[in-house]
């Protein structure tokens, strides 16, 4: 019989019952995945003193394991995932992809179809309430096809609403012929398609761009499964972009993980009467960039030097100037210090237009924000 490849034993130890990150990452760390599995069988014993050990002192998680390993026999799960064409990487393999092994909660397994050296390419994440509006989802369609048409990889969790929707429309602009790919990070295996109605999005996805889940074949998507899927939404991403957000949600955690990480969060306004804007208005109000459109992604990529140019900068201290239509409400702030609604009554917009001038204004640094009142900072901008 042709010998297993070490791939087989990690893949089976993914799905073990009460089988963590950490201490899957454990097993791995102090031993290759065929001397993992008989550790975690019983069939070896741990590194004396180490977390595989105090963690298989614990009589449920030692029975729990054993079972697992009669259950999932690694011959099985790795026939498993030769008959789906799903690639087995391992941490510290040189096949396992570098962006996600210098996170610092690395996947020590990652299962894929699809192309991975699309994580080669410019990628930015599209994410979401599932619960979106008519709005909400319209906006995801064109962020997914405008980013793709720009040649950006396109990131989500292939859920409901916003982050489906985000794909939908990259496959729009795939079909018109753009570079720009989807690229899904998924809570169960590659054969259980979640949620149901995502199936031809889903194998689209796996077929045309790359799909990833840190669980082997026939994994079901259980509920401690998506935080950890966000993590890695996250860390694969240069940017994140809030599309809509409930007050809680996927969409929040994956923002909270990307600024842990150092990635830039951006958030669409929406109006304070709405339910589906919560989340992104409070992440507007703690510092996020707005975003209204794909150049704004663009140009926080660095990739639209049309708009970030030398002429947008202010010569004095390398402000990037007001968009023309924010100089009216800078006006306002520059006679004195205003609220949301005195600009939006000095000028006759809407409240969210409004909120969404102050908020560039602030991210500019020509204005600052203290207790609901908007002021002007620094050099003041000649707009008279």
């Amino acid at each position: 019989m042709t010998a297993l490849p070490e791939q087989a034993y990690a893949a089976s130890l993914a799905g073990f019952d009460l089988m963590s990150v950490h201490r899957l990452w454990a097993l791995l760390r102090h031993h290759r995945p065929a001397e993992a599995f008989a550790v975690a069988s019983g069939e070896a014993p741990p590194v004396p003193g180490g977390l595989v050990a105090r963690v298989l002192a614990d009589d449920r998680v030692r029975a729990a394991w054993r079972n697992s390993a009669r259950r999932r026999q690694p011959e099985r799960v790795w026939q498993r995932c030769l008959a789906l064409g799903v690639e087995v990487s391992v941490l510290g393999d040189p096949t396992h992809p570098v962006l996600l092994a210098r996170d610092p909660q690395p996947p020590p397994v990652l299962f894929s179809q699809g192309d991975r050296s699309l994580l080669d390419g410019r990628r930015v994440a599209v994410v979401g309430t599932r619960n979106a509006t008519a709005a909400g989802r319209h906006l995801a369609r064109t962020f997914g096809n405008g980013l793709a048409r720009e040649g950006v990889h396109v990131v989500s969790g292939l859920a409901r609403g916003i982050d489906g929707q985000a794909h939908a429309g990259v496959f729009q602009a795939v079909t018109a012929g753009a570079a720009g790919r989807p690229i899904a990070v998924v809570a169960s295996g590659h054969d259980v398609e979640y949620p149901s109605e995502h199936g031809p999005l889903w194998r689209r996805v796996a077929s045309d761009g790359l799909l990833l889940s840190e669980w082997p074949p026939g994994a079901v998507p259980a509920p401690y499964r998506f935080p950890q899927r966000n993590r890695l939404v996250a860390s694969l991403s240069e940017i994140v972009v809030v599309v809509e957000s409930r007050e809680r949600g996927g969409s929040l955690i994956t923002a909270q993980m990307a600024a842990e990480r150092g990635i830039p969060v951006m958030a669409v306004p929406g109006s304070a009467l709405s339910r589906a804007a919560a989340g992104v208005n409070a992440l507007l109000r703690d510092g996020s960039a707005p975003v209204v459109d794909v150049g704004d992604v663009m140009v926080a990529l660095g990739l639209d030097h049309t708009r970030s140019s030398a002429a947008m900068i202010d010569a004095a201290d390398g402000r990037v100037r007001p968009r023309p239509t924010d100089v009216a409400a800078y006006r306002v702030c520059a006679v004195k210090a205003s609220t949301v609604g005195d600009v939006a009554e000095a000028i006759g917009c809407p409240l969210i237009e409004a909120a969404m001038a102050l908020a560039r204004l602030e991210q500019g640094g020509w204005l600052a924000h203290v207790d609901g009142w908007f002021e002007v900072v620094g050099s003041p901008f000649p707009c008279s």
